[in-house]
């Protein structure tokens, strides 16, 4: 059994960004396209379904910022409380 110590914050920071952004881009996705079809239902295509569209690229940008800024906060309390509570307990597996 091993414990997690310390996490190094840029690190981690740059790992949720990435992780976010993915998620990002998924819900960019479903936004552009659900607008898209919401909008050649009711009322045909619009310049509000072209902005949703950008979505595609905003969203994922939005969320890597966002992630980014988590993952910081998040590795600077683990690192902070790990001390005082000993971290987190894994247990590896020799082959």
């Amino acid at each position: 059994m091993s414990k997690l110590k310390r996490i190094n914050v840029l690190s981690f920071a740059k790992l949720q960004a990435v992780l976010m952004s993915l998620i990002g881009f998924i819900v960019g996705i479903l936004y552009s396209f659900g607008g898209a079809i919401y909008d050649i239902v009711t009322i045909g295509l619009n310049v509000g379904s072209a902005l949703a569209f950008l979505a595609l690229i905003g969203m994922p940008i939005i969320f890597f910022a966002v992630g980014f800024l988590i993952g910081l906060v998040e590795a600077f309390l683990y690192n902070l409380f790990s001390s005082w509570f000993g971290g987190i307990e894994i247990i590896f597996e020799e082959y």
